[in-house]
């Protein structure tokens, strides 16, 4: 199982530097966590940047993986791994997702660089 955490879906839809990093885990939706707190960023971020068209279309993509929505147990646990951490609330919300699932988690996001199941690269 795998997670995209929201700066890896954003660098894949632009197209960036990093795209073909993150077009490995992207190419098995069978295989794809997505947390609904990515959709969240993702969506808000492509309809400030484009237009809600291009916001719909990215969203429909990652619908394709599996969605999980946010529910009592996994707030709890994102916030003890937010203390625990020192990590922001969508941050500690992603990896809390991809423990619940036993996903490695790919990211270019330097908060999680030193974690255990983690595919890290760095933003050029």
């Amino acid at each position: 199982m795998n997670v995209v955490d929201s700066s890896g879906w954003l660098e894949y839809f632009a197209d960036g530097p990093n795209a073909a990093f993150f077009a490995t885990p992207l190419a098995d939706a069978a295989e794809l966590v997505v947390p609904a707190i990515s959709i969240y960023e993702v969506f808000k971020r492509i309809l400030q940047q484009r237009d809600e068209t291009s916001a719909l279309q990215a969203v429909a993509l990652m619908q394709q993986g599996y969605v999980v929505d946010l529910d009592g147990s996994l707030a709890m646990s994102a916030a003890k791994l937010s203390v625990d951490l020192k990590l922001p609330m969508a941050d500690s919300l992603i990896l809390a997702t991809a423990r619940q699932f036993g996903a490695v988690l790919w990211t270019q996001d330097a908060d999680f660089a030193a974690l255990p199941d983690i595919r890290y690269i760095a933003k050029p």
